[in-house]
């Protein structure tokens, strides 16, 4: 097996997948570290299509435990299977995914970064956002995560999702100003937080007027004022997002059943464990809360917060989001 583990490019990867096949026996495993590219781009130009898998590994691929495995409707049983073997050998969790823009995990999980944004052009401090989802349970906030992964990645990574969910991107020129502010993130010590080696990242002052310049841009708040919104609806607004995704991943057969989504998510995003999992926790908090909240925020705020036509179905059928698709849904999981 050969895993490619290269920047996020679709003609860099071609390359060298048409590169491997020639130099690789025929029965060796094409596998790709890409966390958003869709594979049959990626396989393309190659003739060995029932080879190629994902090997999707988690940064830091040392710590993490979750590996994704990502299926096309090409790859052979064989090549999953060795792949679940390896995974399990080097001691990780290997979850089966289908294939699409971000897989399960982060295509599940970009809207997070969306929302947390679009809820900052609305005029909410970066800060009180980290702070809540920290104390929500995840490791650290959006913010502090883009400045651990990087603002290239979070660019490479946006425009991945633009392409491929244009209905549903938000497109924010905060990163960009950062960068052309010679801002990093931890790479270089300055991002939305300032980085010194020995102490705790702290909120760095001199990153307001760069939001406030990307707010200006943006021209999102309602009448140019900032909304009035409590602790309890910005944890909300950052996470039914993401679960009205999940809905859309459980919907197209992505995952092939709900509680893979809830391990991934705990594994691959460091949702709190505690929570049980992204679908577990939005039942427990109610598919008909979910609905209704996002339906509102859509109203207000555009069609990002639209709520996906499973999450509809199930909340006003008083279904929980893990019950299995009934089998007349005509699932498209391919296992």
């Amino acid at each position: 097996m050969v895993i490619e583990a290269v920047i996020e490019s679709v003609p860099l990867k071609q390359k060298i997948f048409s590169e491997i096949e020639k130099i690789c026996p025929p029965h060796c495993i094409l596998a790709t570290n890409t966390s958003t590219i869709d594979l049959n781009l990626v396989g393309e130009k190659t003739s060995s299509q029932d080879r190629i898998i994902g090997a999707h590994f988690f940064s830091p691929a040392h710590i993490m435990p979750l590996l994704e495995i990502v299926r096309t409707e090409k790859t052979s049983a064989q090549a999953i299977l060795d792949l679940m073997t390896v995974g399990k050998t080097i001691k990780k969790v290997p979850v089966v995914v289908g294939n699409c823009t971000g897989f399960a995990v982060n295509r599940a999980f970009f809207p997070y970064t969306q929302s947390a944004l679009i809820l900052v052009h609305l005029g909410v401090d970066v800060f009180r956002i980290d702070k809540l989802i920290s104390s929500f349970g995840l490791p650290m906030g959006p913010y502090q995560l883009q400045d651990l992964s990087g603002y290239g990645v979070a660019l490479a990574v946006g425009k991945e999702f633009a392409n491929a969910f244009p209905d549903r991107t938000f497109q924010s020129p905060l990163i960009d100003l950062l960068v052309k502010s010679g801002r990093n993130g931890k790479t270089n010590g300055k991002g939305y937080y300032i980085y010194e080696k020995g102490s705790k990242p702290r909120p760095d002052p001199s990153v307001l007027p760069i939001i406030e310049e990307s707010r200006r841009l943006a021209n999102i708040m309602p009448n140019g004022k900032p909304i009035n919104i409590t602790d309890k609806e910005i944890v909300e607004m950052v996470l039914f997002p993401v679960v009205n995704e999940a809905c859309r991943v459980l919907d197209e057969g992505v995952v092939v059943r709900a509680s893979d989504l809830d391990t991934a998510s705990v594994l691959g995003m460091s949702f709190p464990s505690y929570r049980g999992g992204i679908v577990f926790w939005a039942d427990l908090v109610g598919p008909k809360h979910v609905y209704d909240s996002l339906k509102k925020w859509s109203q207000r705020f555009g069609d990002f917060y639209k709520p996906s036509k499973f999450l509809e179905e199930r909340a006003t059928g008083g279904i929980p989001l893990s019950a299995p698709a009934s089998s007349s849904s005509g699932s498209r999981s391919r296992m």
